[in-house]
């Protein structure tokens, strides 16, 4: 007996429509299950994850903190992944669009100037495109898998942050504490509104969202990397070019993921430190996955995924639950999001085989 996927002669719109919303309510019945397992009331748990962060105007301004980078890292990867190029790399582009940015606050930390804030969210943007660029060109070049070689960078990037908040950029007057020198005001994201700390990062995540799809409905890069994505040799008859594209979306998505960083850096936290994000970058991977690969729908997911991260923090504190329950709530949503999708793309065919009398006959269900 073997366990086969037959591809659906048809796939129902509804389905494909209902599948993230379906993924979710599955991720809520196991993480019950979870809570339950765990000795704690699941009913309560959920309130904590789910409800309790929405209660309070403090705590939408986080949400809108902790989804912005989510958001705008899922936008560029959306591109990636409809382009059939596997970007698994947006957390270390994250870090060295943060790193690239941090070069004139904390090398040229005498300098005040307007310009400061602009100049540092350009160059986050062409650090994450730098990093990016890596595995594209050895992708386009040398037809290397980018999933292994952009995943491996980035623990070079995490390894690279540690290692100069504390040695180069170690703040002299930071008590010997592995971080760099708090920002200059001017090098600061300001805040949106004056009732909570949600900055412009925000918006960035929101225009970028809007860019990307205007982008891919109405233009005609949008339809190219939708053809390429579905057939590289269809694209190739249109006149389009695959390698072209690998250094588009690579690049792209790692601007995205870079001017992240530095919004991260420059509104939320305020300096480098050698952790400075939770995992945004492979985070987005399920926002992206959550939201169909689709920039308005990203935006939701993000805001989902993004409570995630704000109700685990509260559960910490009011349940005493570990901060691994966030990624095991996280990789469920994952987990049920593709199944979904698969189910709905393809049927489970079950093959029988049996030997009669010198002969294989096979059956299927």
């Amino acid at each position: 007996m073997r366990i086969e996927l037959e591809k659906r002669p048809k796939i129902s719109l509804l389905y494909t429509f209902l599948s993230p919303i379906l993924a979710l309510c599955l991720t809520i019945v196991a993480g019950a299950i979870m809570f339950v397992i765990l000795g704690k009331d699941p009913g309560l748990a959920l309130y904590s994850f789910f409800i309790e962060p929405l209660t309070e105007v403090w705590s939408l301004h986080e949400l809108a903190i902790k989804a912005a980078p989510l958001i705008l890292i899922a936008v560029g990867l959306s591109v990636c992944y409809r382009s059939n190029n596997w970007n698994i790399g947006a957390e270390g582009q994250f870090i060295m669009g943060a790193v690239a940015g941090s070069i004139v606050p904390v090398v040229f930390h005498q300098w005040h100037s307007a310009l400061v804030l602009p100049l540092m969210l350009v160059m986050g943007m062409i650090g994450g495109a730098l990093y990016a660029g890596i595995p594209a060109f050895l992708k386009a070049r040398m037809n290397t898998n980018e999933i292994l070689t952009s995943l491996m960078l980035v623990y070079v990037a995490q390894l690279f942050l540690d290692w100069l908040v504390r040695g180069p950029w170690r703040d002299p007057g930071g008590f010997n504490f592995p971080v760099t020198r708090a920002f200059a005001p001017e090098a600061i994201l300001p805040e949106m509104l004056a009732s909570g700390r949600a900055n412009y990062g925000f918006a960035f995540a929101i225009v970028a969202a809007l860019a990307i799809w205007f982008m891919m409905r109405f233009t005609l890069k949008g339809f190219e990397i939708t053809v390429l994505g579905l057939s590289e040799r269809a694209g190739r008859f249109a006149g389009f070019s695959s390698r072209r594209m690998i250094w588009f979306s690579m690049l792209l998505s790692g601007a995205f993921a870079g001017l992240a960083g530095i919004s991260e850096v420059s509104g939320a936290i305020g300096k480098l430190q050698p952790v400075i994000s939770p995992g945004y970058g492979f985070t987005a991977i399920i926002v992206a996955f959550l939201g169909r690969l689709n920039p308005l729908a990203i935006i939701v997911a993000g805001l989902v995924l993004g409570l995630t991260y704000l109700g685990g923090e509260a559960a910490q504190i009011s349940l005493g639950l570990s901060d691994k329950v966030v990624r095991v709530f996280q990789g469920l949503l994952l987990f049920f999001v593709l199944s979904c999708d698969t189910l709905i793309q393809y049927r489970i065919r079950i093959v029988w085989r049996r030997v009669t009398r010198g002969t294989v006959a096979e059956g299927a269900h």
